[in-house]
């Protein structure tokens, strides 16, 4: 491990199923004995850079061959090297992120300021590599499943007396978020309810008909 993320996503539910689909800023901190600020000379003339990173929280007993993805519902299995689901052999993650800004701090060395992370909270990271257009942009891919689950989104209700005391910036993450629907994708009952956090806001949300609405929503004080 050369690092850790630091970001606003407290739990494994809510956070974007695919990197760059929310711009939510999360910083990367490196370990003490990566913290020669020669490792980064000349990264801010990148704008993305690919993040290689663990699934902390990933639980797993043993090795299975197949997994079911949640865009396809949930109850079809393909190969597990055939998906990007979290429950890997190796549990490794790869993650393309846009590099907003590098600070130099006195204390935790060089920070880098990345927006599209979909990692959680204290995420080790094991290598970072630059972007490169000319090599790793492959426009006439084919993406299976999962060009169809690219456009999915539904249309978030969001009333104002919510919003109330909730930092705009945050509110605009929440409702990436939403439109992507952090739900399992089996899930269909109108009448249910979920709850997630984000940067010490908490929301709640049921989805009727393709409309998302949330319920509940506000920010916690810090003590």
């Amino acid at each position: 491990m050369i690092a850790r993320i630091e970001n606003g996503f407290t739990s494994k539910f809510g956070i974007p199923r695919q990197s760059g689909l929310c711009s939510a800023v999360s910083q990367i901190v490196f370990e003490p004995e990566f913290r020669a600020p020669e490792a980064v000379r000349g990264i801010e003339e990148f704008s993305h850079l690919w993040l290689i990173w663990g699934f902390s929280e990933a639980e797993t007993n043993g090795f299975s061959p197949t997994v079911r993805p949640p865009r396809l519902g949930g109850n079809k299995r393909i190969g597990v090297f055939a998906s990007r689901s979290p429950f890997r052999p190796n549990s490794l993650g790869l993650s393309c992120v846009k590099l907003e800004k590098v600070v130099v701090t006195k204390d935790r060395g060089t920070v880098l300021y990345v927006s599209g992370a979909d990692m959680l909270n204290g995420t080790p990271i094991y290598d970072i590599k630059p972007y490169l257009r000319y090599a790793d942009s492959r426009p006439e891919a084919v993406g299976s499943f999962a060009d169809e689950a690219r456009n999915y989104t539904l249309e978030v209700h969001f009333p104002d007396e919510l919003k109330a005391g909730i930092p705009p910036e945050d509110i605009a993450v929440l409702e990436e978020i939403l439109k992507y629907d952090p739900r399992p994708s089996y899930h269909t009952d109108p009448d249910r309810e979920y709850s997630f956090e984000y940067s010490r806001c908490f929301i709640s949300f049921r989805v009727e008909d393709g409309r998302l609405i949330v319920t509940k929503a506000g920010r916690r004080e810090t003590n």
